[in-house]
């Protein structure tokens, strides 16, 4: 019997309306402090009948910027302005988990105090980095000292503490997309020679450190992971990602986690190498996966059990009922690029919901 996609999901305990996701997406439109103001409530509770919502991309700590206005989840009043947002989502009866990030090489000193960017190597990714004065160079990152990685792992022990008093269901670690974990689990951004480089369980150790780490604030059910095995977004490459990868999911498999989260392919390409269904074959959890899905895709995917849950992007910038046009099989509107990245309402909170009568509004 074919799994719909619109029943309710029971994820480690917590009850999702449905299987669709809306995919953590950067949108630029925190404070200068990092701080959630009141557009981005708004925006996330438009979009709250999403089975779960994963929120944006969410800075550790001030070394751990990489765009300007990012949110991030390092100080009180990060958590207080975090909690109008969760409180608002709730209210609708959504669930939101937030993703917490460092963005490691991919950032710039003007973003920094003035200091380098941290990797685990010194190599800087090709292009230039987004600041408050328009894009820049990117610049030689600095190669981590062992003795920084405990401070690390603290920084998101701490912001994963500051999302429990922020009224999040969970958190997501981002080790993909070419930031600073996925810049430790890759060989071609990870040259190390001591125990976080060399070897895929040393280039692990990181992530597996901030795991043990981020579990003592949240049961292992409440925690998931972001995976990009092939993505090539910020200079990434990696020598043999199929059988590394599968590695790393067979790692995390035992913890019990909430989930994994994985992009499909390349999503600077559109294109994919690697066997998927194999890498979820080696994860005994929910699996989520993302890149480019539409409704036939997604309902597709789930059937032939390559996954649990659908995690969608763009067609929710544009789509606050996203999940009622799908299930209702209603006209998706077209989102408009020029308005994806900072800005203010326009394109952000002003897409209409379907109205009965054909208008939007």
């Amino acid at each position: 019997m074919p799994l719909d996609l619109f029943a309710p999901f029971d994820l480690g305990g917590l009850k999702l309306a449905n299987r669709l996701v809306m995919a953590p997406m950067t949108r630029n439109r925190a404070d200068a402090n990092g701080c959630v103001p009141a557009l981005m409530v708004t925006h996330y509770r438009q979009r709250a009948t999403a089975g779960l919502i994963i929120a944006e991309s969410t800075t550790v700590s001030p070394q751990a910027v990489g765009y300007p206005f990012t949110p991030g989840l390092y100080t009180d009043a990060h958590a207080a302005g975090w909690r109008r947002l969760t409180d608002a989502v709730h209210a609708e009866g959504g669930r939101i988990f937030v993703q917490l990030q460092h963005c490691g090489r991919v950032s710039h000193p003007s973003l920094l105090d003035g200091h380098p960017p941290v990797a685990p190597s010194a190599l800087a990714p090709a292009g230039q980095a987004i600041t408050y004065t328009g894009p820049q160079d990117f610049v030689p990152p600095r190669a981590l000292d062992p003795g920084e990685l405990p401070g690390i792992v603290t920084q998101f022990r701490r912001a994963a503490e500051l999302a429990r008093h922020a009224g999040f269901d969970g958190i997501e670690v981002h080790a993909g997309n070419g930031y600073l974990i996925d810049q430790f689990l890759r060989d071609g951004t990870n040259h190390r020679t001591d125990a976080y480089g060399g070897s895929t369980a040393n280039r692990m150790r990181l992530l597996n450190e901030i795991l043990d780490a981020v579990c003592t604030e949240w049961p292992a059910e409440r925690v998931g992971v972001r995976l990009t095995p092939e993505n090539s977004f910020n200079s990434m490459t990696d020598s043999d990602p199929q059988s590394h990868f599968a590695y790393f999911l067979e790692q995390l498999s035992p913890r019990g986690l909430a989930y994994a989260h994985v992009l499909e392919g390349d999503m600077t390409a559109t294109t994919t190498a690697l066997d998927y269904h194999a890498l979820r074959d080696g994860f005994a959890g929910a699996f989520i996966t993302n890149n480019g899905y539409d409704l036939a895709r997604a309902q597709a995917a789930v059937n032939a059990g390559d996954a649990d849950l659908i995690a969608f992007g763009t067609p929710f910038l544009a789509n606050p009922d996203l999940v009622r046009r799908y299930r209702e099989n209603l006209p998706l509107i077209a989102p408009d690029p020029a308005t994806f990245y900072g800005g203010g309402a326009a394109g952000y909170t002003d897409y209409p919901f379907h109205q009965e009568d054909g208008a939007q509004a």
